[in-house]
């Protein structure tokens, strides 16, 4: 995907972007691609020019990387709303968590927001982003 605001590409992938410095994140990103044979989801961090023009456009801080966040053409989900649209087009089982999208957003994200501030004291922190190794450096933008 070579422009970002390419809409039909944009409708048929969505993009997540994620904080490519945090292992948690990466770890994430790993698990995800594993678990999209079809390579539905293209990637970019919060950190990249990609990701900052997204963050920008959805008019977003482009210094505060708290969450992650799942596009689909215009629109944007973050944090709890974001990793369960990301669950949902995952195979079996792990698309049988979704449901929890009926429990309030405030409650999902208090435990998602909770996470994502220790994150770094848990999971650690590299100090770049992230290179996705050649087999996977098509699905990131």
């Amino acid at each position: 995907m070579t422009n970002m605001y390419d809409e039909q590409s944009a409708e048929k992938h969505p993009i997540l972007l994620f904080d490519g410095v945090c292992n948690l994140c990466n770890t994430a990103v790993s698990f995800i691609i594993k678990r999209d044979p079809n390579a539905v989801f293209k990637f970019t961090s919060l950190q990249s020019d990609e990701g900052q023009k997204l963050l920008q456009k959805h008019g977003l801080s482009t210094e505060s990387f708290d969450s992650f966040y799942y596009v689909h053409g215009d629109e944007m989900y973050s944090k709890s709303t974001a990793a369960l649209k990301v669950v949902r087009k995952l195979d079996a089982p792990w698309k049988f968590l979704y449901p929890l999208i009926f429990l309030p957003k405030p409650i999902r994200d208090i435990i998602y927001s909770f996470i994502a501030k220790n994150r770094y004291k848990w999971f650690g922190k590299k100090d770049q982003c992230m290179l996705p190794s050649p087999d996977i450096k098509k699905r990131f933008l």
